[in-house]
């Protein structure tokens, strides 16, 4: 009996060894294990979402339907702007409209219901993942080209609400650290207030005030013929920094620097009133660098507290006979492990999708012409005054003495057209 006891007291001696051998193994498969799941719910926030496969064929007309169609839907807004204003371009403002109406409501009703947009607020979502809504200048584009097609169709108080709209996307309204400088939305919106019966003085004052190097003509409520120029490659994007999250903007270069319209007797020339490029890089005249600091600072933050916590808690660990202090520099180590993986999963990206055929100069003309069919050309000029004659648009101009005739003419639109 007493042998018995003597060997089942061995075998728990050597059980203990075994344990105590081994313990700091245990733990680690433990840490490891416990590492994975951890990191498994991390990335689980930040898995992307199934690809869309749309063939692109590089023509908008063809493209932008399908991508709207099938393509991503947080892209969505994205493709029915680019799609809406090559429709404009062609002439096709009935296509335009619907494109245009969809993606303001979707721009109305973002900031606080859109769920991957909340998401992307957070440290673990690609800024790319949310819903595209543009930067403050790609919302007053959109709501300034509705505001165009809203005229064009006599419903003045609409386009009057547009172009407010269009000032209002460029302003900070909720510190007032700067207000929105576009010109033309406010010129416009004037002309419309008093086109009304009422008074647009205060608008042409804020527009004047913008617009100090143009010069904007008093508002001629005789004028019938109202023309809306672009031209000029638009601002794109793209991120730099350590982590992609600096958002900048490259502003692209073009030769046309004004425009030229002719039509019987008028000969008009017509400088840029907005330059998209100069929005799209400022705030209030301010040049700006957007950046996601809050984000690459939590990232490089927390992926610098994970080096030092692994170094130092398997330092500890390796250095040590003692079980408990093992378990201690394995827990620092786990720690350090899951800090690696906060850093890693989250994402300060910007987001570089972009509104890409704005064009970079607007400009506006008035004139005043007799109703019936008037043919018009619209010609694009380098700063030496030499139009580009692969760019003159001819226009063939309808007029019916009940309401204005809006024209949109860009350097990319069809010719000839009838309107």
């Amino acid at each position: 009996m007493q042998s018995l006891t003597l060997r089942r007291q061995d075998a728990k001696t050597q059980a203990r060894e075994r344990f105590s051998l081994f313990a700091p193994l245990h733990f680690c498969a433990f840490a490891l294990n416990l590492f994975l799941l951890l990191a498994l719910l991390f990335f689980s926030g930040c898995a992307t979402t199934p690809k869309h496969h749309v063939a692109l064929t590089g023509n908008i007309m063809v493209d932008g339907p399908n991508m709207i169609a099938e393509g991503p839907p947080k892209d969505k807004v994205l493709w029915q702007s680019r799609t809406a204003v090559a429709a404009m371009r062609q002439g096709q403002f009935e296509v335009a409209k619907p494109l245009f109406d969809d993606a303001l409501l979707t721009l109305q009703g973002i900031y606080g219901k859109d769920a991957e947009a909340r998401k992307a607020r957070g440290y673990f979502n690609k800024e790319a993942r949310k819903t595209f809504i543009g930067e403050p200048y790609e919302r007053s584009m959109a709501y300034f080209y509705r505001g165009v097609i809203y005229w064009m169709d006599g419903e003045l108080d609409n386009a009057r609400a547009c172009f407010k709209s269009a000032e209002f996307e460029d302003s900070d309204a909720e510190t007032t650290e700067y207000a929105g400088d576009w010109v033309l939305p406010d010129y416009l919106d004037g002309l419309v207030t008093t086109k009304l019966g009422n008074d647009g003085a205060d608008a042409l004052k804020r527009a004047r005030a913008n617009g100090t190097n143009i010069n904007l003509p008093d508002y001629n409520l005789k004028a019938n013929v109202l023309f809306i120029i672009e031209f000029g490659p638009g601002p794109l994007k793209y991120a730099t920094g350590e982590y992609n999250q600096e958002l900048r903007i490259r502003t692209r270069s073009s030769p046309l620097v004004s425009a030229r319209i002719k039509t019987g007797a008028i000969d008009l020339a017509v400088a840029p009133c907005d330059d998209v490029s100069f929005q799209a890089t400022t705030r209030g005249g301010r040049v700006m660098d957007h950046v996601l600091g809050r984000k690459a600072a939590f990232k490089s933050a927390t992926s610098t507290a994970g080096d030092v916590a692994l170094i130092g808690g398997l330092t500890t660990a390796a250095a040590s006979n003692n079980r408990t202090t093992q378990g201690v520099g394995l827990g620092i180590a786990l720690a350090g492990l899951i800090s690696k993986g906060i850093s890693a999963a989250t994402t300060p990206e910007a987001d570089v999708r972009t509104w890409d055929n704005l064009p970079q100069f607007i400009s506006f003309a008035a004139v005043q012409l007799l109703p019936g069919e008037n043919v018009v050309t619209v010609d694009f000029l380098d700063a030496n005054g030499r139009a580009d004659a692969k760019l003159t648009k001819t226009l063939t101009v309808n007029l019916t003495p009940d309401r204005d005739k809006v024209i949109f003419v860009s350097d990319t639109s069809i010719t000839p057209q009838k309107l």
